[in-house]
């Protein structure tokens, strides 16, 4: 086998581990900078930089911010009465884009899958429930979780703790379990949202 220069190798190998992209990928995209002026890779190196220096993953909700807690969380505007419950941080902007849901929202940081070791603590479900009881809206006025996908994986670890909320399911043909919110009709995600006063809502 072909020995590689060290740097190539070193980003080779920090390529190869991104999703989807295997060595052979990953050396096509080395090769692709190499041929790129040492100023382009310098701007791309002071985005990388900067993305593990300035990004934090907000206090209230867990998406990704520049501040202790994110614009969102702080907006008064917001209705607090209202949680969406999300897989990824990515997933807001998707719902954001709607300009119909003012609530707030809940990342879990991933799905929920026992045998890769996806279990209720190793994503954000227990932070979910802490919430919800030292909320006192929902503790003293107990509501519907309106759109956990029917069988979701998710649902299991809130059916089975005692708390002021019980479970509704969102019809399949809005937003199924294991699809992509990203390529869903921006009409479907609004009307998830209709005739909602107060809950936590997922999309996961």
């Amino acid at each position: 086998m072909r020995r590689f220069p060290e740097p190539i190798s070193n980003l080779v190998a920090t390529f190869a581990r991104l999703p989807g992209v295997g060595p052979k990928t990953a050396l096509r995209y080395v090769y692709y900078l190499l041929k790129q002026p040492k100023a382009d890779l310098d701007v791309m190196a002071r985005a990388l930089v900067q993305l593990g220096e300035r990004i934090r993953v907000c206090s209230v909700c867990f998406t990704y911010t520049e501040q202790e807690v994110c614009d969102i969380c702080q907006d008064p505007k917001r209705n607090r009465a209202q949680i969406c419950v999300v897989e990824e941080s990515r997933d807001i902007s998707t719902i954001e884009s709607t300009n119909v849901y003012t609530g707030l929202y809940h990342v879990l940081g991933g799905n929920l899958n026992p045998i890769e070791g996806m279990i209720p603590d190793t994503i954000r479900i227990r932070e979910l429930k802490e919430k919800l009881e030292l909320d006192n809206h929902h503790r003293n006025n107990p509501s519907p979780l309106p759109h956990l996908p029917r069988g979701s994986n998710h649902a299991l670890p809130l059916q089975t703790h005692p708390a002021p909320w019980t479970l509704a399911y969102t019809p399949s043909t809005r937003v199924t379990r294991g699809g992509n919110i990203g390529i869903c009709r921006r009409g479907n995600l609004g009307r998830c949202d209709e005739g909602k006063e107060t809950g936590v809502r997922g999309i996961v």
